[in-house]
């Protein structure tokens, strides 16, 4: 472990992590309007900034090629990341170290595209307790314990090694890619219990208090409505006892999930106070689309009760929940609809954040990243890298934002739908 204390020469530069998990809806977040405990994630956005018009690309893999590249995803061949470089590669260049833990859901590896360490899954999804074959550990296959593992545990223990390990006069990159909350819905039992009382109210009560306090919140404006119900939902009222006892118990673990998200971001933000680099770190944090409508239960689960606790589970939840977890809006994943494209954003940077607890109507979009990393980081955005042209960035840096600034309007954003 590398010694205490901020880091010196490059201190005036920040370190940057950007944590996005997946399959969270917009309304998710307690400081959105939702009912989980997120006290870590709530104490970042009352302390730093959030936005109410961020938008990402409505599904798990144009989102991450957007993201990383700063270009759309159908220029960089989505997966494949052609004519681009990775945030990491920008960010390695401009002299960050660049770490990443969690789901890649690209071609290649992480360690191929800039970054100098990774640990997490090369898949679009795993089980949370056991893993899958695409694990690696700095390109090598990772071979996960037969107990005591939790992917969302594991991708903060390997954040928090990698910053222990990282040079301390170089400043960091960490890109924190959760798996959670996408299915396989799998969460530890006292972390699902904590929430079947709460949601026996049902989903239509869910999202007539969620509402209600996303404008007491500020995050809708008051005379936000609902969108109505879509005529394949049922009312929660006329669901059985047993079909809402199962209802309960996949939204109450789907809310266990983001909850232990945020007892992880709880751990790295102490990580980050003990080592002395939280005032100068940039911290972002979103979801990649939407909540998920698709019912994907395994038969197996259901005929063996399997409760979402048991490795050998395969639970989700349906258009029901991912309903009310897009309150107040229509749609889900993989559709362009606000429920699909919108997201949280919260950033926080005690150094750099000109309003604390501020809500920003501007809109911005994931390929604003890399101009505002390259920004912060002196860096530039090459015309070739690594002997392959690079195609344009297409964001506008978020930097005039985070300054309390009204920013450049974006001619436009580009959304496409990629099933």
């Amino acid at each position: 472990m590398c010694s205490q204390g901020a880091r010196g020469t490059e201190q005036d530069r920040p370190n940057i992590i950007l944590i996005m998990v997946d399959d969270m809806g917009f309304s998710d977040l307690r400081c959105y309007g939702g009912e989980i405990n997120t006290p870590h994630i709530d104490s970042l956005a009352a302390q730093g900034l959030r936005f109410t018009q961020f938008y990402n690309c409505a599904k798990c893999e144009t989102t991450r090629a957007t993201l990383l590249t700063g270009r759309y995803a159908p220029e960089v061949g989505v997966a494949k990341l052609q004519n681009s470089i990775t945030l990491a590669e920008g960010l390695r260049t401009a002299g960050y170290t660049t770490l990443m833990t969690g789901k890649w859901h690209m071609d290649s590896e992480p360690t191929e595209r800039g970054f100098d360490k990774y640990f997490g899954h090369l898949s679009g999804a795993t089980n949370y307790f056991t893993g899958d074959e695409t694990f690696r550990l700095n390109g090598r296959p990772f071979e996960v314990p037969d107990s005591g593992f939790y992917t969302t545990d594991a991708n903060t223990d390997y954040a928090i090694q990698f910053i222990r390990e990282s040079e301390r006069d170089k400043p960091f990159f960490l890109y924190l890619a959760h798996n959670a909350p996408h299915y396989p819905l799998q969460a530890p039992q006292a972390d699902v219990e904590k929430y079947l009382e709460r949601y026996e109210m049902g989903w239509d009560q869910v999202r007539e208090q969620r509402l209600a306090r996303m404008k007491q919140l500020g995050i809708v404006s008051r005379d936000q409505t609902l969108s109505p119900r879509p005529e394949d939902v049922p009312a929660w009222d006329s669901l059985s006892p047993e079909q809402k006892k199962r209802e309960v118990l996949m939204m109450a673990t789907f809310a266990a999930m983001v909850d232990r998200v945020d007892q992880n971001l709880g751990r790295l933000v102490a990580e980050l106070k003990a080592l002395g680099e939280f005032d100068n770190t940039l911290i972002l944090f979103l979801s990649d689309n939407g909540a998920c409508p698709f019912q994907r239960t395994k038969p197996e689960t259901v005929k063996n009760n399997l409760m979402p606790w048991d490795p050998n589970s395969y639970w989700t939840y349906d258009k029901g929940w991912a309903h009310a977890c897009n309150t107040p809006f229509r749609e889900y994943k993989q559709n362009q609809h606000e429920g699909g494209i919108s997201t949280p954003l919260i950033a926080h940077w005690p150094n750099g954040i000109a309003k604390p607890g501020d809500i920003t109507a501007q809109p911005g979009h994931l390929v604003d990243f890399m101009p505002t990393f390259l920004e912060l980081a002196a860096g530039t955005y090459p015309e070739t890298f690594a002997d392959h042209p690079v195609g344009k960035a297409r964001g506008l840096s978020l930097v005039p934002i985070l300054k309390g600034e009204q920013r450049q309007q974006p001619e436009a954003i580009y959304f496409s739908c990629s099933r």
